[in-house]
């Protein structure tokens, strides 16, 4: 890419941990977080806001899957501590999040997603297909709100069913999203334009961008057929390629590809926006040495950065950056990842033991649990990007 950007911003970051992996640390470290998180949960009202969590919601408590109900009920059922759907979907249609919504991220199909994950009825199957059918019409083209989102429910709902009308919705999306991943003279690879907030963006991460559209692809890549999969591989990788910042020997990647957005957003190391989430949302794709060299070097820059300042979160937090390095274990092989995954682990549970009570999947300490679990047993990936 010829835009020229710092690969990171060092005050973004810590020091790392010296504290050694220490399982039976960690296996206390996830009971005492589901511990608070139980704890915390009040019938109906379901969990507290952050301070840190409040980006102008309308409801008085979050239910969506961003930063609410939906999300922490999910990562405690993954933890073997459910509590059920707890009336979640009948609260979130007498409260919305953001009144309108049907997003995935933000709006009613995660919410109907994870309830019909912990309490299936045929009704909510139907309700599911009618949203993700309707989302279709959205202009928002990224995870939280567009049809790279709610194509994601339609995948998962055809791997735990098996009826064919999920496939066809998810090829359906899938059609649209690829008409949508066009050639840009600009740039010389093709790209995705978000429409986000009444603004124009070619996003590249994975919180809005490039890499999570990408990986709504190639996570359904079984459904394409050998030849649409081909494509879509060798056009992910050569954008991927084509936008990284290298500097000595490292690999980054801007927010945007627009030179505007760039500089207005600084180049970061985390999850939603850089090179962590560019890891988890493109390492299944095949190997071969331009995509390795990319992503190992991706890894690299993510470790020599180090622990995010901002806390233990998975969108912009350390267990959302060890996550690529569990990514990297599961692609290669190398032990190296994940000792690496698990000194971060260590990290992250620190500054949760530093921090007070967060409850939300993504920017909070149930989330880093998920992270923890995953660094004793196996990666799993991202939760709803990956998994229900």
């Amino acid at each position: 890419m010829t835009m020229t950007a710092e690969l990171f911003d060092p005050g973004n970051h810590e020091p790392l941990t010296r504290s050694a992996w220490d399982e039976t640390r960690v296996r206390n470290a996830i009971e005492q977080i589901v511990a608070s998180t139980l704890e915390a949960l009040e019938p109906r009202r379901f969990w507290p806001r952050s301070e840190e969590d409040d980006y102008g919601r309308a409801a008085e408590r979050d239910r969506a899957l961003w930063i609410g109900a939906t999300g922490v009920l999910l990562a405690l059922e993954r933890l073997g501590a459910g509590v059920g759907e707890a009336g979640l979907y009948e609260a979130y249609l007498e409260q919305p999040d953001i009144p309108g919504s049907i997003g995935l991220m933000n709006g009613e199909t995660g919410v109907l997603l994870v309830s019909w994950r912990l309490a299936p009825t045929q009704a909510m199957e139907d309700r599911l297909l009618e949203l993700v059918t309707e989302n279709l019409r959205s202009a928002d083209n990224e995870l939280f709100d567009g049809v790279p989102g709610t194509m994601l429910a339609a995948l998962h709902l055809y791997e735990a069913t098996g009826e064919e009308r999920w496939r066809d919705a998810w090829l359906v999306c899938a059609e649209r999203v690829w008409e949508l991943f066009r050639p840009d003279p600009e740039l010389g690879c093709r790209i995705w334009v978000q429409h986000r907030r009444g603004r124009l963006i070619r996003s590249i991460g994975a919180g809005h961008g490039f890499a999570s559209n990408a990986h709504s692809l190639l996570r359904g890549r079984a459904l394409l057929g050998e030849g649409w999969a081909a494509e879509v591989e060798q056009a992910v990788a050569d954008t991927a390629a084509t936008l990284a910042i290298r500097e000595d020997g490292l690999v980054n990647w801007p927010t945007a590809a627009d030179p505007y957005w760039a500089k207005r957003f600084a180049t970061r190391v985390q999850w939603c926006h850089g090179a962590p989430g560019l890891i988890t949302s493109l390492a299944t794709l095949p190997r071969d040495p331009r995509t390795d060299g990319l992503l190992a070097r991706a890894g690299e820059l993510t470790w020599r950065a180090g622990p995010l300042a901002k806390g233990a979160s998975l969108c912009h937090g350390t267990a959302g950056n060890g996550c690529a390095f569990l990514a990297l274990h599961a692609r290669t092989g190398d032990a190296l990842w994940l000792d690496r995954a698990r000194t971060f682990a260590i990290h992250a549970l620190e500054q949760v033991e530093a921090s007070e009570p967060r409850h939300s999947l993504w920017t909070g300490h149930i989330g880093a649990a998920l992270y923890l679990r995953d660094c004793l047993d196996a990666w799993q990936g991202m939760p709803i990007v990956d998994y229900v």
